[in-house]
């Protein structure tokens, strides 16, 4: 078998209406329903499975018992007609889940590329997620959830819906979010969850410069241990910084809150916080 060839194991059930493209693999046991369609080279490993109006890009990997496109685990549902799509060069896990969404929360369910989803990991309905994410063994998403971009949730970790988890965030294991999590920012914990500042180590592995993680450094110092509300703080950082793509994310993801954000901090700023 070459790269582009499409290839079925005799053992697996491809419905009649799935679209396969070229360099598809379906391994044993695996099940592609009848409105699926999958990209360039994407590889179903053993006892696969995947159905319902599910769209799914190039190179994507699915690993035994992978579960997605399934319905929404919503008492509400009555077999309407919604949507997973998947981006490119995602890797999913043993018994991940991943579910289509509902027609009240807009109908779709969506996954960036370059996500990497360890195993069983929960994708609920009518989430968003980015691109470039982690998500640690069985890290969960209820419903409504947006994920966005480089970020990592971390093993056995919940997110509460509706809630968001902004750009550069991570979510320490075993942790509990009923609140969204800043861009930029550390949490962890469980009731109450708490900003550990900076996730500075996150941001030097992607690259950002030393000036650019100071400037975010200093926005989060005048938002986070400062005396000032939230209100007060965002006024300063608009007086005190010029726009520019982290100022302006930063702000942005505040003012669009409606759960407010993680925002009691475990010290003052300071060599713990970073």
């Amino acid at each position: 078998m070459t790269k582009d060839e499409t290839y079925v194991h005799p053992s697996a059930m491809v419905y009649a209406g799935a679209r396969l493209d070229v360099g598809v693999h379906v391994g044993p046991f695996s099940i592609v329903g009848e409105n699926v369609t999958v990209g360039k080279n994407t590889r179903f490993e053993a006892h696969a499975y995947v159905e319902g109006q599910t769209i799914i890009g190039e190179d994507c990997r699915f690993f035994p018992y992978a579960m997605v496109g399934t319905e929404p685990q919503d008492v509400g549902y009555k077999e309407e007609k919604t949507f997973l799509t998947i981006g490119d060069r995602n890797i999913f896990r043993e018994f991940i889940t991943l579910h289509r969404g509902t027609e009240k929360g807009g109908g779709k369910t969506s996954v960036g590329s370059d996500n990497y989803f360890m195993a069983y990991t929960h994708v609920a309905h009518d989430c968003h997620v980015g691109n470039g994410t982690v998500f640690g063994n069985a890290a969960s998403l209820a419903g409504h959830v947006a994920v966005e971009d480089f970020t990592y949730i971390g093993p056995f970790s919940g997110i509460h819906q509706f809630c968001r988890v902004g750009k550069y965030a991570f979510v320490g294991g075993y942790s509990v979010c009923t609140q969204d999590v800043l861009p930029f920012c550390r949490v962890a914990g469980d009731r109450p969850t708490l900003l550990y500042g900076m996730n500075s180590v996150g941001l030097r592995r992607r690259g950002f410069s030393k000036e650019r993680v100071n400037g975010i450094k200093g926005m989060l110092k005048i938002l986070l241990y400062s005396d000032l509300n939230t209100s007060q703080a965002l006024s300063a950082i608009k007086e005190n910084y010029s726009s520019g793509e982290d100022r302006d994310e930063l702000i942005r993801f505040i003012e669009s809150s409606k759960r407010g954000f993680v925002k009691k901090a475990t010290e003052k700023w300071g060599s713990g916080s970073e």
